[in-house]
């Protein structure tokens, strides 16, 4: 009996003609997949930690034709100083009430219920906004 050996077809089984250019794509795929996690990374780091003033309005009751209170609870970082911007609508979406609300306090926490003084009956509050003084809106 001979041992006849038949030769695997080429390309058919996953091997290249040329395993360096393969090894290569390998090394330059998995250097960009880490760059990109990397970058994923450090803007979520960014983004959580850039966080300096930030607020929820927990809810808002209006009280008269040209008054309407507002609930907010504000985080910050002890040292921050900054504003959070509200305003009112009527029905038809016109605005009859807008006001910055400074939050200066060494607290972290802050929850207060503001007046926001309106020019006819408001059916609608909105928080626009909060603004750290040494950074850009949140």
């Amino acid at each position: 009996m001979t041992a006849v050996r038949e030769a695997l077809p080429e390309n058919r089984y996953g091997r290249s003609a040329n395993q360096r250019a393969d090894r290569k794509l390998k090394v330059v795929g998995g250097v960009l997949g880490a760059v990109l996690l990397g970058v994923v990374g450090w803007i979520g780091y960014d983004y959580v930690a850039g966080q300096g003033l930030s607020a929820e309005m927990i809810k808002f009751k209006v009280v008269s034709d040209g008054k309407a209170e507002v609930h907010l609870e504000v985080r910050k970082d002890r040292d921050a100083q900054g504003y959070c911007t509200v305003r009112a609508q009527r029905e038809d979406g016109t605005e009859v009430a807008r006001k910055d609300f400074r939050f200066d306090g060494d607290s972290s926490r802050i929850d207060r219920v503001l007046t926001l003084r309106t020019t006819s009956r408001a059916t609608a509050v909105e928080l626009l906004g909060c603004t750290d003084d040494g950074g850009a809106p949140r």
